[in-house]
């Protein structure tokens, strides 16, 4: 029988509402390792794999635990399956994948380690009981990004620009998308990909991306909302250089605040980030495998998919107000969040 691991979001004060979960003896969790495989772009991307880096990094203070962590480069699936068993060879348990691409690698991996658990973040496909999904409701914390680019831009145009064109970008694209019409009926939102499937170079390729944004600046477009990993940096970059020419453009992040890890420039044109608590997951995962349990919600039973999902409802998701840009929005904003988590606005999930 599945093992069960609580997940409760632990928010940042700018972000999100506060909650916090047991914390295991230090004698428990020195016999923990901990194996943590990024996505494309490793530590440094500013962005998701940073987000799951804090993580780590907070259960190595907190809890003692030792941790092993690997990156992909090249990105295939013979690389992720590699850097999967490599882990589980040496021990580590739990191993916790960044990003559904590892989703194919790690089932196949799972199921030859049945005694280690396993957790994917952004994915919810592999109906094995040594694996534990989790996944955040982005939609949701982007139409709250979506709200408040409306308002900040002053003449209704606005940029999203995902890193490749997947139904997990299109829900941030559609949440985006939602908030901004529902807030400015006459804004429009030009929507840009850096690549298309099977190319998944969207994810780390910036100077692309910086192009991509350029063009909508040229066009007069003054708020762009990116989601794109690694590429994310190239929003930044034609913000910046817009910004030195004189012309005020917004950047929104993505996944973490990502005006905390900003530059002193970076800083002036970042808007807001529609914040994902990958950190809290990354963590609780640790924190509950030294208890000796799992995450193990049901998210469809019919599919044998157990996980946890992370909403608005359960501080998984929603916007960040480092820079003080949004905080005169923040009553439009707290009201949408509040309308969607009683259900009174739906969040399309689609384009």
């Amino acid at each position: 029988m599945r093992k069960s691991l609580r997940l409760v979001a632990l928010a940042a004060a700018t972000t999100l509402a506060v909650g916090f979960i047991s914390v295991p003896s230090a004698s428990a969790a020195t016999k923990v390792k901990v194996g943590l495989a990024y996505d494309i772009g490793g530590r440094g991307d500013k962005s998701f794999n940073d987000s799951a880096a804090a993580g780590l990094i907070r259960a190595e203070k907190t809890l003692g635990v030792t941790a092993k962590e690997v990156t992909v480069t090249v990105g295939s699936d013979q690389e992720r399956e590699a850097k999967l068993r490599l882990l589980a060879k040496a021990g580590y348990n739990p191993i916790i994948a960044v990003g559904y691409l590892y989703s194919g690698p790690l089932k196949k991996v799972a199921m030859d380690y049945p005694n280690v658990q396993f957790g994917i973040v952004d994915d919810a496909s592999i109906d094995l009981l040594n694996v534990a999904s989790l996944v955040f409701a982005a939609n949701e914390g982007s139409y709250l990004a979506g709200v408040a680019a409306a308002l900040a831009s002053k003449n209704g145009k606005i940029g999203y620009v995902g890193g490749v064109r997947i139904p997990l970008l299109q829900a941030f694209e559609a949440g985006f998308v939602a908030g901004v019409k529902a807030t400015k009926k006459s804004a429009t939102v030009d929507v840009k990909y850096v690549s298309e499937p099977p190319d998944f170079s969207g994810f780390s390729d910036p100077a692309k991306m910086k192009v991509i944004v350029k063009g909508m600046i040229d066009k007069g477009t003054d708020v762009v909302y990116s989601a794109a990993g690694g590429s994310g940096a190239g929003n930044f970059a034609a913000a910046t250089d817009a910004a030195a020419a004189g012309k005020k453009v917004w950047a929104i992040g993505v996944d973490s605040d990502q005006y905390l890890t900003a530059s002193a420039a970076e800083k002036k044109i970042t808007l807001t980030s529609a914040v994902k608590r990958v950190d809290n997951a990354v963590y609780d995962v640790i924190a509950a495998s030294v208890r000796g349990s799992s995450v193990n919600d049901v998210l469809d039973a019919k599919a044998g998919i157990y996980g946890r999902l992370y909403n608005l409802a359960k501080g998984g998701v929603g916007v960040s107000y480092s820079g003080g840009y949004i905080t005169k929005y923040k009553a439009q904003i707290d009201a949408a969040s509040k309308a969607i988590i009683s259900g009174k606005i739906k969040v399309p999930t689609a384009p």
